[in-house]
């Protein structure tokens, strides 16, 4: 079990197959891109699988979402979920992408034994894609997610982030998109994740803003509580339901009292959380040949040092050491 000092136990996996993306957001990384982790410094297929294991066998994690940066960039990824989705207990797995690629790899992954599939879009228009990305593939994102859906990778849910000035108009449009297609829309706050450290809480989308355009136009009514668990999104039902949209307030409206998540870097490294500042460093043990239940105890004593909140709310927050892509979203 990984239990913190706070109660909480985290069953949630979040594992980071790989820093590198094929896109270069503007709440991410810089049109230059990044200093990629060298190949030696990530863990192999084998080491990851291993780590999921310990973690679903020994730690109690019943979850695993795989990351990035951009998880379809990494080759092994259909063997990983495939090897995973062998284990016993077998966890529920999903994977975050921003889409490109996801035409040609959803139905490998599905077989392989992936669950279901977020993906990231931002908007829906083509030149404001165009802006905010620095890449033009609007349109790979949009064939990705027919292939996800046709696949069966469901709940198909689309992550959105709103930016002053690009895309903040958006929000009615996008839900109503969502809607018509049958994806659930969960809109996330920008958060402090970007590598030029550019963000300023000046100025963000909040999650009052979103529901607050959002209910010009249509009925907003809250699921409760009890429906959301330890879900970082808050969510309503959209003219009475079946539909729902969420919302992630991770800086104004913080969860982390119902924090139930653990993750694992690229590089295999135990994060806490994602703005944690301290890591722990498991990949020394797995290539020094410690056996299961030592690496399984380091992952505990990690655990046990988690914080009780972000720090998002504390003036003097340092953002990261490492940007979102070397992390894992």
């Amino acid at each position: 079990m990984l239990l913190d000092t706070y109660g909480r136990v985290a069953t949630d996996l979040r594992v980071s197959l790989t820093d590198r993306c094929n896109l270069r957001c503007v709440y991410c990384m810089p049109e230059e891109g990044l200093q990629w982790l060298a190949k030696p410094d990530l863990l192999t297929d084998d080491e990851i699988v291993r780590l999921i294991r310990i973690a679903v066998t020994l730690l109690g994690v019943t979850e695993v979402r795989f990351t990035g940066g951009e998880p379809l960039l990494r080759p092994g990824l259909v063997s990983i979920v495939e090897r995973s989705a062998r284990l016993t207990p077998r966890p529920r797995m999903s994977l975050t992408t921003n889409g490109i690629g996801l035409k040609r790899t959803a139905g490998a992954l599905k077989a392989a034994g992936l669950d279901r599939i977020n993906v990231s879009l931002d908007t829906l228009r083509p030149e404001v894609f165009q802006r905010l990305t620095r890449r033009d593939r609007h349109q790979d994102v949009l064939d990705g997610l027919r292939a996800a859906r046709e696949a069966g990778l469901t709940p198909v849910k689309v992550n959105t982030v709103l930016m002053p000035g690009l895309n903040d108009d958006e929000a009615p449009e996008l839900l109503a998109w969502a809607l018509a297609e049958g994806y659930e829309l969960r809109f996330i706050e920008q958060m402090p994740l970007d590598a030029q450290h550019g963000w300023k809480r000046e100025g963000m989308i909040t999650a009052g803003d979103i529901l607050n355009t959002l209910r010009a136009r249509f009925t907003l009514t809250p699921e409760g509580g009890e429906e959301r668990g330890s879900s970082p999104a808050e969510r309503w039902l959209v003219d009475g339901g079946p539909h729902r949209v969420g919302v992630i307030g991770s800086v104004t409206r913080p969860f982390c009292a119902a924090c139930d998540r653990t993750r694992l870097t690229a590089d295999g490294q135990v994060r806490t959380c994602l703005f944690a500042q301290e890591e722990t460093d498991l990949r020394a043990a797995l290539r020094s040949d410690a056996p299961d239940e030592e690496i399984a105890g380091m992952w505990r004593a990690a655990m046990r040092g988690k914080k009780a909140g972000s720090g998002l709310d504390d003036p003097s927050f340092l953002q990261p050491s490492r940007p979102m892509s070397a992390i894992g979203g």
